[in-house]
């Protein structure tokens, strides 16, 4: 009887902990599904403390706008938001992507000097957690960062620490640091979320990583009125096919090389502004899938530095 009496007990909290797992897997899926919508943003980076007393800290960065988080892609393990910026009434750019996913073990690290490396993580390592991968407006890598979603007394946080290039409000006009030690903490609010940052601006060698300055950031995503996105619908509707395509050149790029490496400018233009002119040329013309995908394949690897 005693045998039989713990083998229940333990069926029981097996199945306890089962249903736990499962409904806190819904939750954390409800929250992230929740950052996308529309919404008023604005962008508030602060630098705050040097180690060096002769630093003087660089002005402090405003930006506003509106931003369309859309849902691209959602499945028990992966949730895709892609951000389109709106800065006027016809002015579209379309600008990062986040996608999350359960419990990944490989992992796409920035280093520095525009070169990332895969990282691969043991199942405990990741068990339970979301890991964020970021990418940049020609879906390009950024960093990708892992964290547990917590759901307490009302809240919905998520916490992470991870290397990262100098953000795009500052990597063509500063080269005193080359990473971004970003320190992550998104938080669902009652009209949208916040993305707040404590960050380190470092300066990295082949044999030690130096701190220049700390910095601090809130990304505010307040709810707005749909109707302000209605050319950006229109606009992404034409273009949502073409970016699918270079997702997937990229899922390529990240299963066939251990690093990639990304060069700068090439016959005088970014990769970006190479992408995002075959994108509009492709709203102008029917689809063709597999043509396309050869193009974009070309030019991403027209920029790569295999290592």
């Amino acid at each position: 009887m005693k045998k039989q009496i713990c083998l229940t007990l333990g069926l029981l909290i097996q199945a306890t902990a089962a249903l736990y797992a499962q409904s806190k897997t819904e939750q954390d899926r409800a929250a992230i599904r929740s950052l996308g919508g529309y919404y008023k943003v604005t962008f508030d980076y602060a630098e705050t403390f040097a180690p060096d007393t002769a630093y003087k800290n660089h002005p402090k960065y405003h930006a506003s706008g509106y931003e369309w988080a859309v849902v691209e892609e959602e499945s028990p393990k992966k949730i895709v938001i892609q951000h389109i910026l709106v800065t006027g009434d016809t002015s579209v750019i379309k600008h990062w992507r986040e996608d999350w996913v359960y419990e990944e073990n490989n992992l796409v690290t920035f280093d520095k000097d525009n070169t990332w490396k895969k990282v691969n993580l043991k199942p405990a390592e990741v068990k339970g957690r979301w890991v964020q991968k970021v990418f940049q407006v020609d879906d390009s890598p950024r960093y990708e960062s892992l964290g547990t979603w917590v759901h307490v007394d009302g809240r919905h946080e998520w916490h992470s620490e991870c290397d990262a290039p100098l953000p795009r409000r500052e990597f063509t006009k500063r080269s005193d640091y080359n990473v971004l030690r970003r320190g992550n903490r998104i938080y669902l609010t009652a009209n949208g979320w916040m993305f707040e940052q404590d960050n380190q601006k470092i300066i990295r060698s082949a044999t030690e990583d130096k701190l220049l300055v700390r910095e601090k950031g809130y990304e505010e995503f307040i709810k707005a009125d749909e109707s302000k996105f209605n050319y950006a619908k229109s606009w992404w509707k034409t273009r949502k096919s073409y970016w699918t395509s270079v997702r997937q050149v990229w899922d390529d790029v990240y299963a066939q090389h251990a690093q990639v490496k990304l060069k700068g400018k090439t016959d005088g233009k970014l990769l970006y502004e190479r992408l995002f002119d075959l994108a509009d040329q492709s709203a102008k013309e029917k689809w063709d899938t597999a043509k396309n995908k050869l193009e974009i394949n070309k030019v991403i690897e027209n920029y790569l530095e295999i290592i």
